[in-house]
């Protein structure tokens, strides 16, 4: 039978898998992020220019741009919930170490007082030295 110590061990293991793919989900979202916004850039800088790049309006660059934005605010909602999530995943690895931690200690507590209660067991079948010396000094 696994002890609650080592169960809580193997739930605090899974949990930070859980938090590191939170954390590669959002890093994803991130770099997405960034690749919309390296995009809008280059669109309103294609608009502000005097040339347009060949084969390019006007008009289907600014529906790139505001398909592009709409985008980019998709994923940074996306991205905000993730990273409130990852902190929500955080927290919760936390609180698991911390009971983790104790549970541990209760376990080596436990395992310490068993061991004293066996010295102790096996110290009194053993003669009591101190009462013996104490009846020859009072003879």
């Amino acid at each position: 039978m696994t002890s609650r110590a080592e169960k809580l061990g193997r739930m605090v293991s899974l949990v930070k898998l859980q938090l590191r793919l939170a954390e590669w989900q959002l890093a994803q979202l991130r770099q997405q992020e960034r690749s919309l916004q390296d995009e809008q850039a280059w669109l309103v800088g294609a608009l502000n220019g005097g040339e347009l790049p060949v084969g390019s309006s006007s008009e289907s660059i600014a529906r790139r741009l505001t398909t592009t934005s709409v985008g980019a605010q998709a994923v940074q909602a996306q991205a905000s919930r993730q990273l409130d999530q990852v902190r929500s995943e955080s927290r919760r690895v936390k609180q698991l170490e911390q009971v983790a931690k104790a549970a541990l200690a209760e376990k080596r507590r436990d395992a310490e007082k068993r061991s004293l209660e066996d010295i102790g067991g096996t110290r009194s079948a053993a003669p009591d030295w101190t009462l013996m010396t104490a009846s020859r000094i009072r003879t």
